[in-house]
């Protein structure tokens, strides 16, 4: 089974978002993302061979997320 995702993030700068993402891009067997930059968001296309290795990879994005969020308050 493949499966698919596609997450869009509203950011100011997502320039800095997508420099942040870039080392959590690798190229998995079971999972992987793109990013593309967009005028004021960017894009995550997720896809997976399994719900796992989605669950996975939207985790990972997510926990990354939270902390470009927290930094960005301070």
């Amino acid at each position: 089974m493949k499966l698919k995702s596609t997450i869009e993030i509203n950011d100011k700068d997502p320039k800095k978002l997508i420099e942040c993402f870039k080392p959590e891009m690798t190229d998995d067997k079971r999972s992987n993302f793109k990013l593309k930059e967009k005028e004021n968001s960017v894009l995550f296309e997720i896809e997976s061979k399994d719900s796992v290795a989605l669950r996975a990879t939207l985790n990972s994005i997510t926990k990354l997320l939270t902390v470009y969020e927290k930094m960005e308050k301070l």
